[in-house]
């Protein structure tokens, strides 16, 4: 069955990429989480999807130019609502003991975000953290840049590893030449170009950002290998409707 995953989260009814996001994912029982990761001035890995904090918090800025405790004192919730005022940029490590303390048993995506700014060493920092100790959830990397996915690959040669992309042909090609690539998470645009042939790809497929309930149904009845969703709990209920 096609699995679900929570696109920074539940980012459709929570602040995006906060623990409250996080927390509503588990809650609403999606295969997967992914998250994107950051580095700070100060060496810190933050999540957050853009370079900038400007869209999602009160204050403004480059990550990269930013100390970690200057980014813990920004407001990462006001913007989607008041309820969620007291939401913080997360950590990278907060976000894991929070999936530890919920018990979660899916996976989480870490997208390394190297497609628009260089984070000199993020890889090894964050496969670092993540080989400190043994999880109860299983983690693999994605990323835009093909290079970071390589460095990957060479820290942890086991580890799953996916390849972003929009629609381009190029980057499919280099996704089904480059041997260690699982899977790609193209735009939804891709797949529907593509049409039947979407069954015979020889890697895994999951695309962004699936939230109409139209098209989910369509990538279950594909059989796609996963969806990547804003709102987990809404694919779930959908999912579990065709098994009646």
């Amino acid at each position: 069955m096609t699995v679900i995953m929570a696109h920074r989260g539940s980012s459709g009814t929570r602040p995006e990429n906060t623990l409250p996001a996080f927390s509503e994912a588990v809650r609403a029982e999606a295969d997967g989480i992914e998250l994107d990761v950051h580095l700070t001035k100060d060496g810190a890995l933050v999540v957050m999807h853009d370079e900038e904090v400007n869209r999602t918090t009160d204050g403004k800025g480059a990550i990269r130019e930013m100390t970690l405790a200057e980014i813990k004192q920004l407001n990462a919730g006001s913007w989607f609502s008041k309820e969620y005022a007291a939401a913080k940029v997360p950590t990278l490590k907060e976000v894991l003991n929070l999936l530890v303390q919920k018990n979660f048993r899916g996976f989480l995506n870490i997208e390394i975000k190297t497609d628009k700014c260089p984070y000199p060493g993020i890889e090894e920092k964050v496969s670092k953290l993540m080989m400190s100790q043994v999880w109860p959830f299983t983690h693999w990397y994605s990323s835009f840049n093909l290079k970071s996915l390589e460095i990957m690959h060479q820290l942890e040669p086991k580890t799953q590893l996916d390849y972003i992309m929009g629609a381009a042909e190029s980057k499919v090609k280099r996704a089904i030449e480059c041997s260690f690539i699982e899977g790609i998470h193209p735009k939804i645009d891709w797949v529907r170009e593509v049409g039947e042939a979407v069954q015979t790809f020889p890697k895994a497929v999951r695309p962004w950002t699936i939230n109409e309930s139209e098209t989910m149904l369509a990538c279950f009845e594909q059989k796609l290998t996963g969806i990547i969703t804003d709102f987990p709990e809404k694919a779930v209920r959908l999912k579990r409707s065709l098994k009646k």
